[in-house]
């Protein structure tokens, strides 16, 4: 049986073009969505960030948690 949250990725080997602290416009990318609809998934929380002053950071593990609910994102640099 498998269980939730039993699937493991390597952090640092999804989405590798892309740097750790992502903006809206890389999100509209990656989702191949709108801005609206990135604007509303961040100001819900649907999408965790961090906004400094009136601008959205979105740090690529929240993205990659929104993305794949289900895996478990392995961050060490072991092999």
């Amino acid at each position: 049986m498998v269980t939730e949250r039993s699937k493991k990725m390597k952090y640092k080997e999804v989405l590798k073009e892309y740097n750790d602290i992502l903006l809206p416009e890389d999100v509209q990318k990656i989702l191949h969505t709108g801005r609206n609809s990135v604007y509303g998934c961040l100001a819900r929380g649907d999408i965790k960030s961090i906004k400094v002053g009136k601008k959205y950071k979105i740090p690529k593990l929240n993205l990659l948690e929104f993305i794949y609910p289900d895996v478990d994102f392995n961050m060490e640099d072991d092999e």
